[in-house]
């Protein structure tokens, strides 16, 4: 008989009590939480065991572990607990510290975890947008490019933010950004392979891919849930709205190599335009699902952490942001129009430049702990 010896890691502990899982020490393991949850496999059912775990501070283990990210949150087991243990809470908190633990740099997702950093991290992003906006002139120079830019294009692109320079700018740092997930990403799926020793894949990565992606875009996961029922709603209308802003954003980026600017749709779009008519369907979209997951975290009251708020309020800024500035532009106000697209900027610069360091990483961990399910069986155990 092989005895395994567990050395409780007292500080993980703290750490996920300190990230909003202080109800971890009601559990008293009855089993409620994972019998009630819609979600969880038959086999080694969550979260009982990773509320064991983390009571035992089995650090290893759960940051390893897919199922943390199978957990949508939904608040059914909480619902239901006789403690009034709320382990949707404390697995919240195990994945702030997976993020922290896989994402590198590690210490940028420390910043983004605790409020006294925020003014650091308000001010690089500033500071980095503020350079290349002086620096213009002389890159026009260096390049040969005219500094005349039409003011007819619907959004605020002026002398001052060319769109090649703002480009640009997002271009570099979405690069980096890229290469950051796909770090994080990897050493989560090697850690995951680890905890299963050589255990044979039950699908292929490219099917499961393709069903994770099916999952994700049906959000059927979310359909299961039975207590709060209006975040199925919520995260529903800023994920489509999301996408659907970032497909305009993508087509214009693209404009100097897609072949479809040679058809009709063209740069810039006037206000009946279908790429405009989405743009704007997905502003409203993002506004209103974040303004829904507040409405439902108030409703809760206390529900959430400071990661938490961080990221919906920096995307609610952005939706805001951007709609202040296309009434401006229309409004032909033009020295608000430059000030707050300024700050639809920065707020964007905030969303992408800490993507893999703040709650919006969870999107990447979550699709890849949902792919590695299918590619392991772990989801044909579900009940």
């Amino acid at each position: 008989m092989i005895e395994k010896t567990i050395k409780p890691d007292l500080g993980f502990i703290k750490e996920i009590i300190a990230g909003g899982g202080e109800s971890l020490k009601k559990c008293y393991q009855c089993a409620t939480c994972s019998v009630k949850c819609s979600l969880s496999p038959d086999k080694d059912p969550f979260p009982r065991k990773e509320m064991i775990k983390a009571q035992w501070g089995m650090k290893n283990e759960l940051l390893a572990s897919p199922d943390i990210w199978l957990c949508h949150q939904c608040g059914d087991c909480t619902a239901y607990c006789p403690r009034g243990a709320k382990p949707g809470d404390v697995l919240s908190a195990i994945r702030r510290l997976a993020i922290l633990h896989y994402s590198f740099p590690g210490f940028l997702s420390r910043w983004i975890g605790k409020p006294k950093f925020l003014p650091l991290v308000l001010f690089i992003p500033a500071l980095f947008l503020g350079l290349v906006v002086l620096a213009k002139e002389s890159l026009f120079d260096k390049l040969g490019i005219e500094s005349s830019v039409s003011q007819k294009i619907i959004f605020a692109s002026t002398t001052i933010f060319p769109h090649w320079l703002i480009n640009s700018f997002f271009a570099f740092f979405g690069g980096l950004v890229f290469m950051a997930i796909i770090v994080g990403i990897i050493r989560f799926w090697y850690a995951m392979k680890a905890i299963d020793k050589g255990k044979k894949p039950a699908k292929g990565l490219g099917k499961s891919i393709i069903s994770t992606f099916i999952k994700i875009i049906t959000h059927d996961d979310f359909t299961k849930c039975t207590v709060n029922k209006w975040r199925f709603l919520a995260h529903s209308l800023v994920f489509f709205g999301f996408i659907g802003l970032s497909f305009v954003t993508i087509w214009v980026i693209t404009l100097s190599i897609n072949p479809l600017f040679q058809k009709g749709l063209v740069y810039p779009f006037n206000f009946f335009n279908p790429l405009k008519i989405m743009a704007n369907l997905g502003g409203i979209g993002l506004i209103a699902g974040c303004l829904l997951m507040i409405y439902n975290r108030l409703k809760q009251k206390g529900i959430g952490t400071y990661f938490d708020w961080f990221f919906i309020l920096v995307l609610l800024a952005c939706g805001l942001s951007g709609f202040a500035t296309e009434i401006f532009h229309y409004a032909r106000v033009d020295t608000l129009k430059v000030i707050v697209y300024f700050i639809h900027l920065l707020f964007v610069s905030i969303l992408l430049m800490y993507l893999p360091y703040s709650k919006f990483a969870h999107f990447f961990y979550r699709a890849t702990a949902l792919i590695y399910a299918e590619y392991s069986g772990r989801s044909n155990e579900a009940k």
